[in-house]
């Protein structure tokens, strides 16, 4: 059987999921890291998500190829109580471009850096296509985020997480910062 949730991925009880794509999952790690690390964010892995269902455990070179559909994605375990997913959600459209299809900047290109948010619960939805329809006006462009339900999630190799952190002269996407539309 093919695994939603990530193996090494810490779920303290009450925890819930999201798993988003937006370009480099190093840059999305650093930044939710940054932002909600012990206010609410418990644990999150880098990964791949939703490729191709022949393919399993794919590697990051193989993902790279830009022929498994697997998206680069950080996974994060959060507490509700703590740090609401209309809150995550609205983050993850403020620190990536989601109006680009398959790419997120000049070096980022394939469908290994789609837009995508990969849900685990079908309640979640209301709140995902609402925070989207909200960001869609601030860009002033229509988003293309993929919004579907996360069918494989693969851990990256260990040596990508907590890849900037790690190796803070890492490679940084031009499109991974926070915005501010208010």
């Amino acid at each position: 059987m093919v695994a939603t949730v990530s193996p090494t991925i810490q779920l303290s009880s009450g925890d819930r999921l999201i798993t988003v794509a937006g370009g480099c999952f190093w840059g999305l790690d650093q930044l939710y890291s940054k932002q909600y690390l012990g206010h609410g964010l418990t644990d999150a892995k880098v990964g791949y998500a939703n490729g191709q269902t022949d393919i399993e455990n794919p590697s990051y070179e193989r993902v790279c190829e830009g022929d498994t559909n697997y998206a680069e994605v950080l996974q994060i375990a959060y507490d509700p109580e703590k740090l609401s997913l209309n809150e995550l959600v609205s983050f993850f459209y403020r620190i990536h471009d989601p109006t680009t299809v398959n790419a997120q900047g000049k070096r980022n290109r394939g469908t290994q850096y789609r837009s995508a948010i990969f849900y685990h619960n079908p309640s979640d939805l209301d709140t995902i296509r609402s925070v989207t329809v909200e960001f869609e006006k601030k860009w002033g462009a229509p988003i293309v985020t993929q919004i579907e339900q996360i069918e494989s999630f693969y851990d990256a190799e260990e040596y990508h997480q907590q890849y900037l952190t790690k190796n803070v002269d890492g490679y940084h996407c031009d499109t991974h910062f926070i915005r501010d539309f208010d």
